[in-house]
């Protein structure tokens, strides 16, 4: 039988990349670490890690069981989370929510769920897809709003992903620019502007089109709120790509359609996968869906 704790001291090697960084994380001894893998080793039959001058690399068997780790610790997490539930005095639901999710379809959602489950003591903790997805992992999130752009969101074993809509993106352009009334543009027409950026995500996606189209993308503002990049732009600091559901209407700002293919967030639900789902879980996610529809 593999032993978990070993397990542990295995998943601590493979993210320190080193005995001795993974030995001061774990408050042990470089050696009592090396001990603990070598036992690892020797139940297992195969190597697992390979030490070398630059540091420690995985064997196959060693990356199998970091990833049987991961899946146990979050599992274990999990519950440990579900029996905090039990024992509390009331209900709890932790909802994670990316910020203009947070801002444009979870209150409608929130308020459909809370007039059915009153007694439910809510939490929302707002969080980047990256963060969020991990939180309901190890179960200090029941669920996520989240969203991904070109390719599946990355999602580890023991979790869902269900759609619930595309969020095209939107050219935003002060209202006095000489292409605001156009009623779509390709990326390619605006190679000479100045771009606010609302996302890091929005960027990369920005620098890989720009790249294939062969300019250099000028950058006049970085945020990370794509309701403050509209006022930049508002302001005739630059043009943006602003997803539809981050769109603001007191924004004074002129929406132009994006020429195919049009680039878009697909939005949905992370929640874990359990044998027997939590019925406030589907009941929320339901409710998300019941407000996209509207």
């Amino acid at each position: 039988m593999i032993d978990v704790q070993r397990l542990r001291i295995l998943r601590a090697v493979a993210e320190h990349g080193s005995f001795n960084r993974a030995a001061a994380a774990l408050l042990l001894t470089p050696s009592a670490v090396s001990q603990h893998i070598a036992s690892l080793e020797r139940s297992l039959g195969h190597p697992v890690a390979v030490r070398s001058t630059r540091g420690v690399t995985l064997t196959e068997p060693g990356r199998l069981l970091v990833e049987a780790a991961e899946t146990i610790s979050a599992e274990l997490d999990q519950v440990r989370h579900e029996i905090d539930r039990l024992t509390a005095g009331r209900p709890r639901l932790t909802v994670a929510t990316f910020t203009s999710g947070g801002r444009r379809l979870l209150p409608a959602a929130l308020a459909r769920f809370v007039a059915v489950h009153p007694d439910v003591e809510l939490t929302v903790r707002e969080a980047e897809p990256e963060t969020a997805v991990p939180m309901v992992r190890t179960g200090s999130a029941d669920l996520a709003l989240a969203y991904h752009f070109d390719g599946p969101l990355p999602l580890r074993a023991g979790l869902d992903w269900t759609p619930l809509m595309d969020d095209p993106l939107w050219l935003a352009l002060p209202r006095e620019h000489r292409l605001a009334g156009r009623d779509s543009l390709g990326l390619t027409e605006l190679a000479a502007e100045r771009w606010v950026l609302g996302c890091l995500k929005t960027e990369a996606h920005l620098r890989r089109y720009a790249e294939r189209a062969g300019f250099d993308l000028r950058v006049a503002a970085s945020t990370t709120d794509y309701f403050f990049a509209q006022t930049l732009v508002a302001a005739g600091v630059g043009v943006a790509l602003i997803p539809q559901v981050s769109l603001s209407p007191d924004a004074a700002v002129a929406l132009v359609r994006i020429e195919s293919p049009r680039p878009a967030r697909h939005i949905g639900v992370v929640t874990p996968r359990r044998r027997r789902p939590h019925p406030h879980v589907q009941a929320l996610a339901s409710a998300l869906a019941e407000a996209v529809e509207r």
